[in-house]
């Protein structure tokens, strides 16, 4: 379906900002993390094409809100008004295909991204606010947030790969569209050896801020609790696990 997949080495990292990290927030207390598995995740966020291949229908989407164009119609562009539902059932819907045309080996799976997993692929190795450093100035450079989507006038999300992307060749994991994790929201993060969320709730995990957003949203550590509920600013991208193989 033209979906990269990067390949991400197993390894451990700090979790959360520190307290002095500008838009720090309370549910974002350091812990240790330690992933012991490589694992694979995509280089951009699922596009509407990709959706539509997959699915077979386009990505839910609401043309106008309060007068505003909420989606450019677009191939490239991140698939948004996408819940967290959507976004596994794409997930399931993927690794079926997959395994029935044999493309996808034995024990490998697509899923969303355990929030542990998601921020330790945006850092990329970094230990600053975002994965290029700590000055918001240059966020421009690597994602859409209000200062150049919003505020210019751009009101959708826009296609995906246009910036810069992490140390790591991950685009867009500052701004453009939230992105689903796996994880129940919890009000601590989760740490130790491969962290998963609490074992139920009512919200869900969303990371990287959106176009619409203020530079401290779009953080490496930055994170909120949503319901699975739709946004013109809310996608994903999808990872795989590695074969026990």
């Amino acid at each position: 379906i033209g979906m990269e997949l990067v390949e991400l080495p197993a390894g451990k990292f700090m979790m959360g900002s520190p307290a002095g990290e500008k838009g720090h927030q309370r549910d974002e207390g350091q812990v240790a993390v330690t992933l012991t598995k490589p694992f694979w995740l995509g280089k951009t966020e699922v596009t509407q094409g990709q959706f539509k291949k997959v699915m077979g229908m386009e990505p839910p989407r609401e043309r106008l809100h309060k007068g505003h164009v909420q989606v450019q119609i677009g191939e490239d562009n991140a698939a948004s008004y996408v819940n967290w539902n959507n976004a596994t059932a794409f997930c399931q819907k993927l690794t079926d295909l997959e395994r029935q045309s044999g493309k996808l080996p034995a024990g490998e799976s697509y899923h969303l991204p355990t929030e542990a997993q998601w921020e330790y692929a945006c850092r990329a190795g970094t230990t600053t606010a975002y994965s290029f450093g700590d000055d918001e100035s240059q966020l421009g450079n690597y994602g859409w947030f209000d200062g150049n989507a919003d505020n210019a006038g751009e009101k959708y999300a826009h296609a995906v790969g246009m910036k810069k992307p992490n140390p790591w060749g991950l685009h867009d994991m500052h701004g453009n569209v939230f992105e689903w994790c796996s994880d129940w929201y919890g009000n601590a993060l989760p740490g130790g050896a491969d962290p998963v969320g609490p074992g139920g709730g009512s919200d869900r995990v969303i990371r990287g801020g959106g176009w619409r957003d203020y530079p401290g949203s779009c953080r490496s550590a930055n994170r909120y609790a949503v319901p699975s509920n739709r946004s013109n600013d809310m996608g994903f991208r999808v990872a795989r696990s590695q074969s026990a193989q």
